[in-house]
């Protein structure tokens, strides 16, 4: 009899020491100890030293930890940067070693730390348009001295982030709104950057199948340009593709390719290369970012789609402001559909003329006006070689 007691408090022993190993094995390991610099930021898109200020940011606008069993602030904060980095609720195996989180949890971390990030005291500091003239002179002055075009403020152009349908019927999201011209549902997002390809300004409430130029025209920055301008402030410009309607405060390519060696040639040359900038921020976004990405696919109703886009703007800005460098994607294999206008497709023709009077839009001629006060200053230069 004692000898069968022995057994089994050996066993019960060995069956403690096997729990307290699993649990051990089990226990999520803190990746700001255990991972380099490179390791870190290809994981969490930003830096250890950055995601301990965007901690700092955030936690007035988050839930206190109020029980043993929650989770910390600085955890949820690494879930949600993980999905805006992946786009998976399918953690890799990297991610479930440091993170040891289930799906559900994901869902409800990401829900609080985007709405943290979308919080005025929080998106406002970090998404802004230039509003003064010395912030809007410094920003003019980046562009001019990289590309030498004058008077550039900003670029401006549309993306597509891929979402999930929305339910046929749904009263406020119906479905058919959010099929684009390439036939997939998504939001189309007005991105604004300048020089150093930071986000000025994104609009990103509106569904698949809105223009480009109607969500422009229906944007403050617009107004806020086209008062620029009536107040004889008329040496500041957006730059935008075909897709726009030029005007004195947006400038568009010459649609008919001029002559080598001629004014107009140069700027058309010069507008593509400064223009490319949009291109770029795009590009770094959805690549930081890879939940936007046409491929992942945000398997969100679209208001909440929309703030998630805005989440991983201001992360996006907050990386160029402190020089995070992109991640390392050679490996991921996924090729990004940056869902932007190509430079063939001309939707807005220079011809909005009044159909009864036959008379030009005045702001289309204001625009032409302007365009040609630019394209002067290149033949100047052409002239006076310089």
């Amino acid at each position: 009899m004692d000898d069968l007691m022995h057994v089994i408090v050996i066993e019960n022993l060995e069956q403690d020491e096997h729990r307290h190993l699993n649990n051990i094995q089990r226990r999520p390991r803190d990746p700001f100890a255990i991972l380099s610099e490179r390791q870190f930021i290809n994981m969490f898109r930003l830096s250890k030293a950055l995601t301990q200020y965007l901690i700092e940011c955030l936690t007035p606008h988050m839930r206190p930890k109020n029980r043993e069993t929650d989770l910390d602030i600085k955890t949820r904060v690494l879930i949600a940067l993980k999905f805006y980095a992946g786009g998976s609720y399918q953690l890799d195996i990297a991610c479930n070693k440091y993170l040891d989180v289930s799906q559900s949890t994901v869902s409800r971390c990401l829900a609080e730390v985007t709405g943290a990030l979308n919080h005025p005291d929080v998106f406002n500091e970090w998404v802004k348009f230039p509003h003064n003239f010395e912030k809007l002179n410094k920003t003019r002055l980046e562009f001019y001295n990289q590309h030498g075009f004058p008077g550039v403020i900003g670029c401006i152009d549309c993306t597509h982030v891929a979402i999930y349908p929305p339910n046929i019927e749904h009263p406020d999201y119906p479905e058919y709104l959010y099929v684009n011209r390439k036939s997939y549902h998504s939001i189309n997002v007005q991105l604004i950057c300048d020089a150093n390809l930071k986000i000025l300004n994104i609009c990103a409430r509106y569904p698949g199948s809105t223009h480009d130029s109607f969500i422009w025209n229906n944007s403050n920055v617009q107004t806020l340009m086209r008062n620029l301008h009536q107040r004889t402030h008329t040496d500041y410009y957006l730059l935008g593709n075909s897709g726009y309607p030029l005007r004195s405060w947006l400038l568009t390519p010459l649609e008919e390719e001029p002559a080598q060696n001629t004014p107009e040639h140069t700027y058309n040359s010069i507008h593509k290369t400064t223009r490319v900038k949009i291109e770029c921020c795009n590009g770094l976004l959805k690549g930081r970012f890879r939940c936007l990405i046409k491929h992942r696919v945000l398997h969100y109703n679209p208001a909440f789609s929309c703030k998630i886009i805005n989440a991983c703007a201001v992360l996006h800005n907050m990386c160029i402001e402190y020089n995070i460098p992109a991640p390392d994607l050679e490996d991921e294999g996924v090729e990004i559909d940056f869902g932007m206008l190509g430079e063939n497709e001309v939707i807005f023709a220079e011809n909005e003329e009044d159909n009864v009077f036959r008379r030009v839009n005045p702001e289309l001629a204001n625009g032409r006006r302007a365009r040609s006060k630019v394209i002067q200053i290149f033949a100047r230069r052409r002239h006076y070689n310089i």
